[in-house]
């Protein structure tokens, strides 16, 4: 099975969509609980709660890796980060028995991608992403870094990398709108 997830219920056919990869292509993961993260995106959210106007194509926040087993490991960059993004959020994992793989290598564990439009064979709403997350959690599907337990030299690294994100993003208003918001210590002088 290929999974895909969206806010979106009602469609019958998934089409090649560009992405940060700049090539259109609809994304699966060979395993659904790695699109759960799919459901909803942190920059897009925080910016329609904080009433911030943007009409652009929204920036893509990606809080995960993988552990050396190949199982998804969801990171919270800053305090409650996965609460305030998928808590409330509901959405649809869209099933496919097969798809056309395209040849382009997205370098994520157990993804896939198909160039060409894919029917779909099933969809399952899920009512809370969070509460689907915290599931497959303690199914041991995946493993979640919290904030809390984050090691210094990853907290390091992410304080570097936000400020560059920050000073790179001079073209997408929204997310540093999100940065400023969710890492206001690190971009105080920004």
């Amino acid at each position: 099975m290929y999974y895909h997830a969206s806010p979106i219920g009602t469609i019958k056919q998934l089409e090649p969509r560009t992405s940060n990869h700049g090539v259109p292509l609809v994304y699966f993961s060979k395993k659904r609980e790695n699109v759960l993260v799919y459901l909803s995106n942190a920059i897009e959210r925080y910016c329609k709660e904080t009433g911030f106007s943007y009409d652009g194509r929204w920036e893509k926040w990606g809080p995960y890796g993988f552990e050396k087993n190949g199982i998804q490991r969801l990171e919270e960059y800053y305090p409650d980060a996965l609460r305030k993004t998928y808590q409330g959020v509901s959405g649809y994992i869209y099933c496919a028995g097969s798809i056309e793989e395209a040849d382009f290598d997205v370098r994520i564990p157990d993804a896939a991608v198909s160039s060409i439009p894919v029917d779909i064979e099933s969809v399952e709403f899920v009512s809370d992403a969070y509460e689907a997350i915290l599931q497959a959690e303690k199914d041991g599907l995946i493993t979640i870094m919290r904030y809390e337990e984050m090691p210094e030299s990853v907290r390091q690294w992410n304080q570097r990398t936000i400020r560059e994100e920050y000073k790179n993003a001079a073209d997408h208003p929204e997310y540093r709108h999100f940065l400023k918001g969710s890492f206001p210590d690190w971009l105080a002088d920004e």
